[in-house]
């Protein structure tokens, strides 16, 4: 792999920073945008229509995601033909489960028959991929986010659960799998080398891309004159 080659997965930056997805539309390598109500909070997000709305003039046709607020279903149902009333290229994010761990799976399919493309959230096992893709076998483009890197968190490999999902997902072409809460770089070369369609890259993240496939001696080189300046700059002696 040579340096600055991305893999052959699809990047979707992740975030809520306006001017962060303003910049990142002149990357060619980003195809698509995701936010949560987390990153929003972090960023400071305190008008939701506004900022969404401020992020579709941007994005031009890319394809957003955008997730519900509500932990009552009837409440999600509301508030996800809402959001994808401001553009075909929205995708409604609905959490696999609500906060009582009940099932989002009836809302997920009454969604999909409306028409509404769906991006399932908070994904993390098998069980609910298989119910994920369930519900959204018969309805329109849809996306399943797999949370890879949470499961990394809890000191799982993810990548079996990740190649089981896109067996799941395949016999449905209109579905796609996200690689979510990547961690690290070499998540996204995890991802292209199993086929999965899209890896979702946070703005921080997305500075590192250039690093792929660079050649060790020459980042070994980097590391220890970088060590040597800092040195300089602080003064530090023995």
């Amino acid at each position: 792999m040579t340096p600055t080659t991305v893999p052959q997965v699809k990047i979707f930056a992740d975030g809520a920073d306006l001017a962060g997805v303003r910049d990142l539309c002149l990357d060619p390598r980003v195809t698509g945008f995701t936010t949560n109500p987390t990153l929003m909070r972090q960023a400071g997000v305190s008008d939701y229509e506004a900022f969404a709305r401020d992020v579709l003039e941007v994005v031009g046709d890319r394809p957003v995601s955008f997730e519900v607020l509500s932990d009552e279903f009837d409440e999600m149902e509301r508030q996800a033909l809402k959001l994808a009333s401001w553009g075909s290229n929205v995708y409604v994010k609905i959490p696999i489960t609500n906060t009582r761990a009940e099932s989002s799976a009836k809302l997920i399919g009454a969604l999909s028959e409306q028409g509404v493309k769906v991006n399932v959230t908070a994904v993390m096992t098998e069980d609910q991929v298989h119910t994920a893709a369930d519900r959204l076998r018969d309805g329109p483009a849809g996306y399943v986010s797999v949370f890879a890197g949470r499961i990394a968190d809890s000191g799982r490999d993810p990548m079996p659960i990740m190649r089981a999902s896109m067996g799941i997902l395949e016999p449905h072409q209109q579905l796609e799998l996200i690689w979510a809460s990547p961690r690290e770089i070499l998540n996204v070369v995890q991802a292209a080398s199993i086929g999965c369609h899209i890896i979702t890259v946070t703005h921080d993240l997305l500075k590192k891309l250039p690093l792929l496939g660079r050649d060790l001696d020459a980042f070994s080189l980097d590391t220890v004159q970088m060590f040597y300046r800092d040195a300089e700059a602080a003064g530090l002696s023995l």
